[in-house]
């Protein structure tokens, strides 16, 4: 009789331990993608070395933000369209990352072909960070081939790092200078 609830109850670890296995191995797996996106991410991010390039993005509210008047402070340029679904769903995540990052100036790039979308989309969604408008020359001098794609650039005004596709909150403070 004690034979049989041994057994009953190294059945039940069995079975505890198959679970947690399966348990391991999707959170192993999960942990692997992840990784896969970042590497992803970086590799297919345009290849922008040393200092950044000059820019005067012009803000839905009629702002203008000039790099050079940005010295001295992290800037993320964070490139966007109306119609990009990934673009779309990584922008919940950039706004929590900005109300944790105070001391960052995000700015949403959009490069929609006209500004009356953005506009619409726009006051659709309590975006925390200000929307700028490119007309393509931005988004030429920073390689941008891909959306969305964020770059960051450190307060001395150089490149610390990009990522084309959806950047997680974890990766985009690994771009951080």
């Amino acid at each position: 009789m004690a034979d049989e609830e041994d057994d009953a109850v190294l059945a039940e670890e069995g079975a505890g331990s198959s679970w947690l296995a399966t348990v391991l191995s999707w959170g192993g797996t999960l942990a692997l993608f992840a990784v896969l996106l970042v590497v992803a991410g970086r590799l297919r991010a345009p290849a922008l070395d040393g200092k950044a390039p000059d820019f005067a993005l012009t803000a839905l509210d009629g702002t203008v933000y000039h790099l050079e008047e940005l010295a001295g402070q992290t800037v993320v340029l964070n490139f966007w369209a109306t119609w990009c679904g990934p673009c779309r769903l990584e922008m919940p995540m950039l706004s929590r990352w900005v109300h944790a990052h105070p001391d960052v100036l995000m700015l949403g790039v959009a490069v929609d072909d006209t500004v009356g979308p953005v506009r619409a989309f726009v006051r659709e969604r309590d975006l925390p960070y200000p929307i700028v408008f490119d007309d393509a020359r931005v988004q030429a001098a920073y390689g941008v081939t891909r959306l969305p794609t964020t770059v960051v650039i450190g307060p001395d005004g150089r490149v610390s790092g990009a990522h084309s596709g959806v950047v997680l909150g974890p990766e985009l403070d690994l771009l951080l200078p």
